[in-house]
């Protein structure tokens, strides 16, 4: 049985990284491939590279051998979305639903439209029928989209919940690190961001916008070795950052005082 995924980031506030689409198996060239298969394939390929023109063209190809097939459905919804042709995008999600209202795939991604498109309840439904596949390989990105969704309810609560559960299963899942840190943050838990943000700096360098949360975080816990610290690294790794910039206007009114 073949697996796709189809991913497409987040086109909101939460802006995540730019479109794709992936498979876990690399295309095959196998007889087992029906040749509207093939042609999402390539339709995939195509779109990961920027190629919109070509891939759109597969796509089409790809629906007119097998009108049925729900992941050619799925990735052209994908493209069209980024094409900015949400009603052509909005179509084809549905579609793709319709076709295969059980696969894990389909509903996250097609959750994760609903919630770009302010349909937050009826995403976090998709959300959690996906997370009833026990064999869906990567259950933290679900569970990571499903507290992002929450997080524009508002709901801080369950989406930290949701955030937690992610973690649960990949303890170094670093987009639902990033969010524990904003969350904690924000409600003024600075021990517990401190210790997300850790967590976080031991898998990858920390952007501007963290060491920036580190400064003030370890300011409110008394820590001057550590605020300076992250105040250095933000200064010298990312001097032109309007987060460098407030860090140097916050020093200058703490000398003021």
């Amino acid at each position: 049985m073949r697996i796709w995924i189809v991913a497409v980031g987040i086109l909101t506030a939460v802006l995540l990284s730019a479109c794709a689409t992936t498979s876990k198996q690399p295309p095959s060239d196998t007889a087992t491939d029906t040749p509207a298969e093939v042609n999402t394939q390539l339709g995939i390929a195509y779109m990961r590279k920027g190629m919109y023109e070509a891939s759109l063209e597969k796509f089409k190809k790809a629906l007119a051998q097998n009108p049925r097939l729900p992941i050619a459905h799925a990735s052209i919804a994908v493209l069209y979305e980024q094409l900015g042709e949400i009603e052509l995008a909005d179509k084809h999600y549905i579609k793709a639903y319709q076709l295969n209202p059980n696969d894990s795939l389909i509903l996250n991604n097609y959750g994760q439209y609903l919630c770009r498109i302010g349909q937050l309840e009826e995403a976090d439904r998709m959300f959690t029928k996906a997370l009833q596949d026990p064999l869906y390989g990567s259950p933290e990105t679900i569970l990571t989209n499903a507290g992002l969704c929450a997080a524009k309810r508002p709901d801080a609560e369950l989406a930290e919940k949701y955030f937690r559960q992610a973690l649960q299963k990949n303890p170094r899942f670093q987009p639902a690190l990033r969010h524990m840190v904003r969350n904690s943050f924000a409600q003024q838990h600075y021990l517990a961001t401190r210790a997300y943000l850790q967590r976080l700096q031991e898998l990858t360098p920390l952007t501007a916008e963290f060491l920036w949360i580190g400064v003030r975080t370890e300011v409110e816990l008394g820590d001057r070795n550590a605020s300076s610290s992250y105040a250095m690294l933000l200064k010298n790794g990312f001097p032109e950052s309007e987060q460098a910039q407030a860090l140097i206007e916050w020093e200058r009114a703490q000398r003021g005082h």
